[in-house]
C-alpha cells in the first residue's frame, strides 16, 4: 500500500512504519444507508471503529495518529445530524478518556471551539487535559477544522507574535499551525473511495504518501 519515497519526516517508507498517519473517516452516511439505518447510527459505528484502529497504530509503532471528525464545511448538513454528531461526540470523549489515559495515550484538539456546544468543549478540554502528560501515541482529533482557515489563523497568529513577514520562512511559519512541533503525516489514508484532500492538513500534507480504500 506504501509507495517508494519518503514522508514529511523523511522516513523510507518502505522500509519502516510512518511515524505519523492521518485519517480522512469519509463513508458513515453510505454506510448506515446500505443497512437502512439513519446516518447518525453510521457515525456512531465510524466513531466505535477509531478504538481498533489506534490500536493498531500503536501495535505498529505509529507515533500520531490524526482523525478527521468534523470539518468546518460539516456545519453545511442538516441541523439534526450536525448536533447529533456534537452530542456524539461529546459521548464518547466521555466514555473513553479514562481508557486512553490508561493506555498512555495523549488526546489533543486540533481546531477550533469557537460555536460548539459548551458541554463538548469542556469534554475536550478535560480529555487533552488529562491525557497531556502521556507519551505512548498521541490522538489528534481535528474537529472543527479546515486546513485554509488553519493557513490564515497561522499567519495571523505569527504576525500577532511579532514575526517579521518579510523573513517568514517555511519552517517558523508550520510552528504557528494547529499541529505546531508535531511532524507533519507521512501517510493520509481515505476512506470510501473518493480522492480528494477536502480541505485537510493541505499544508502538511505536502510530501505525505496518499492511500485511498473504498471501504467505508
Amino acid at each position: 500500500m506504501i509507495t517508494n519515497g519518503r514522508g514529511g519526516n523523511g522516513r523510507d517508507l518502505l522500509t519502516s512504519v510512518p511515524g505519523h498517519v492521518a485519517i480522512i473517516m469519509d463513508g458513515n452516511g453510505r454506510w448506515a444507508r446500505a443497512r437502512g439505518l439513519p446516518r447518525l447510527a453510521g457515525h456512531r459505528a465510524g466513531t466505535d471503529n477509531i478504538r481498533s484502529i489506534l490500536e493498531a497504530c500503536v501495535e505498529a509503532g505509529v507515533d500520531i495518529l490524526t482523525i478527521y471528525a468534523f470539518s468546518t464545511e460539516n456545519w453545511n448538513r442538516p441541523e439534526a445530524e450536525v448536533f447529533g454528531l456534537f452530542a456524539l461526540m461529546e459521548e464518547v470523549i466521555r466514555r473513553e478518556t479514562a481508557e486512553l489515559h490508561r493506555n498512555g495515550v495523549r488526546v489533543s484538539h486540533v481546531g477550533w471551539t469557537e460555536g460548539l456546544p459548551p458541554e463538548l468543549v469542556r469534554s475536550m478540554e478535560d480529555a487533552v487535559a488529562l491525557t497531556a502528560g502521556n507519551n505512548r501515541i498521541t490522538l489528534n482529533v481535528a474537529f472543527n477544522y479546515g486546513g485554509r482557515a488553519e493557513i490564515i489563523d497561522a499567519f495571523r497568529r505569527a504576525v500577532a507574535a511579532g514575526v517579521d513577514v518579510t523573513r517568514l520562512d517555511e519552517q517558523t511559519f508550520s510552528r504557528y499551525l494547529l499541529t505546531g512541533g508535531q511532524p507533519d503525516p507521512d501517510l493520509i489514508i481515505r476512506t470510501a473511495g473518493e480522492m480528494r484532500l477536502s480541505n485537510f492538513l493541505i499544508w502538511q500534507a505536502a510530501y505525505a504518501e496518499y492511500y485511498s480504500t473504498a471501504t467505508y
